[in-house]
């Protein structure tokens, strides 16, 4: 009984192996796919999630395999979904998965999933930053997320040690409320830390096109402006930022 469990875990991983193969032919690795389809344990869910990790040689098939991924899961439902985060966790890059997340996970068990990731994803320093970027870029940018839900977790990444990172949240942040954005992105733009000028100009292209309210903080605002290159650019005027 212990061999044929064993014999089955190796013959499991074969396929994996050969779905995930970015030299093998197309046909090859459609066979070990519908192998992992068919299959449906929650092994050979996260071995057909690894194809989102392996970039083949022509990119037209590379993109074929990886959308077809996402609609074999997408129909499997939440059936696929402790294979899914399991490889979410394990993944540097997550725009694939967060599309099958999205469609077979109600509201309250994506918040779950997105939580645990970004408790493994604090704001600081990070190797590769991808992750925490495809997280922000999609929690602000979905429709089912309110605006408390969406601060509360991006916020502290328009502090984070990562540009990218840092940019991506503050643009993310261009479409919620203008009263609930202005503290953090001036707490940013204020920051002594933040010497990077296209982060600078981001924060106030976000409260000039959103008229975030400066309220008792204008003057300061307005000092950085007046002391920076991009005075040429932005005037505070009326406790709102305004394009000159």
């Amino acid at each position: 009984m212990v061999f044929g469990l064993f014999s089955k875990d190796r013959a499991l991983q074969r396929t994996i192996e050969k779905a995930t193969n970015k030299l093998a032919q197309q046909p090859d690795r459609w066979g070990a796919l519908e192998k992992l389809r068919e299959d449906g344990s929650d092994d050979a869910i996260f071995g057909l999630c690894k194809r989102w990790s392996v970039t083949s040689n022509k990119g037209v098939e590379d993109e074929q395999e990886k959308n077809w991924v996402v609609d074999v899961l997408s129909e499997k439902g939440e059936a696929c979904l402790p294979g899914l985060v399991r490889f979410m966790k394990s993944a540097d890059q997550l725009a694939h998965p967060l599309r099958v997340l999205e469609k077979v996970a109600n509201h309250d068990k994506q918040l779950a999933v997105i939580d645990e990731l970004l408790a493994a994803e604090p704001p600081g320093y990070v190797r590769m930053p991808d992750k925490r970027i495809d997280l922000i870029k999609w929690f602000t940018e979905h429709k089912g997320m309110s605006d408390d839900e969406v601060l509360s977790r991006v916020a502290p990444y328009v502090v984070d040690f990562d540009e990218n990172s840092r940019f991506t949240a503050i643009e993310g942040l261009a479409t919620k409320d203008p009263e609930k954005i202005a503290k953090p992105l001036i707490d940013a733009l204020l920051r002594p830390e933040e010497e990077s000028g296209r982060i600078k100009r981001t924060i106030l292209e976000v409260l000039e096109r959103t008229k975030a309210p400066l309220g008792d903080r204008a003057s300061e605002v307005a000092g950085v402006v007046a002391a920076g290159p991009l005075s040429g650019s932005f005037k505070v005027d009326g406790k709102i930022v305004k394009s000159r």
